[in-house]
């Protein structure tokens, strides 16, 4: 379980699509449930508002992830992800991560200079800063969730393609890749939903058993959403559900109700 919440937000921002119309706006939220074996190990949210930075409207997003139950007791996790991107560009100006995982923490907070092509890192634990080059059209790990969702066309993806993206973590430029598996219906609580299948590439040994240890379902509609996460761990498997939903900005498509 250890930076589960880290990862499934690196997931989570890599996963959606190119649509006619923004897939979003401020209000949406979600809730995912957390299957560690076939315990609930934690939940998960995150958040769309409207906000100002830098006298730009943006949006701010808020991810928070903490365990529950039998875990919290033994490895408490409580994380908090904040990401404030350009609201016509998705261009992210600000991230935070402020992480506490088994005893494990980091708080960090990045500014982003597009034009200078540079990212200002602020480890506010270890009291240091430091400044990075970063490459054209970096994402951070939040942000990128949103900005894809408007920037690939699912329409005309075809099983076998890849989506790549700059993503900026940490102090590292990283080139993260997905591969798409094709379209499947899931069963859900919410009734059957028709998903994109992907398949997120991930470093190995770590945590994950290999790279290709991650799959990912998202919802086959306008809004694109994350639906489902599975992955097989160094130690057993975990799987998350989407839970709760609020402020689509389209109606969820779902083919059969419960």
């Amino acid at each position: 379980m250890k930076r589960f919440f880290s990862i499934l937000f690196i997931i989570l921002l890599s996963l959606q699509a190119r649509a006619q119309e923004p897939a979003f706006d401020s209000g949406e939220w979600f809730k995912f449930r957390i299957h560690y074996g076939m315990f609930t190990a934690s939940y998960a949210t995150l958040g769309v508002h409207s906000a100002t930075i830098n006298n730009k409207e943006v949006y701010h997003v808020k991810g928070n992830g903490k365990s529950t139950g039998l875990l919290s007791l033994f490895f408490k996790v409580d994380d908090t992800y904040e990401t404030y991107f350009d609201k016509k560009t998705g261009q992210p100006y600000r991230f935070i991560r402020n992480i506490y995982e088994g005893g494990h923490t980091k708080d960090i907070q990045i500014e982003f200079d597009h034009k200078q092509q540079t990212a200002l890192v602020n480890d506010k634990k270890h009291k240091e800063k430091s400044t990075h080059t970063i490459k054209p059209n970096t994402q951070d790990m939040v942000s990128a969730f949103y900005y894809l969702r408007n920037n690939v066309d699912t329409k005309t993806l075809v099983a076998g393609e890849e989506v790549k993206i700059n993503m900026f973590f940490d102090k590292e430029n990283f080139n993260f890749k997905l591969k798409f598996l094709g379209r499947e219906v899931l069963k859900t609580e919410f009734g059957k939903v028709a998903c994109l299948k992907f398949r997120p590439y991930v470093q190995s040994g770590r945590v994950f058993k290999e790279k290709e240890s991650l799959t990912v379902w998202i919802s086959d509609d306008k809004n694109k959403i994350p639906v489902r996460l599975q992955a097989s761990l160094a130690v057993g498997s975990i799987k998350a559900d989407l839970e709760g939903y609020k402020g689509l900005k389209y109606p969820f498509k779902i083919i059969i109700d419960k």
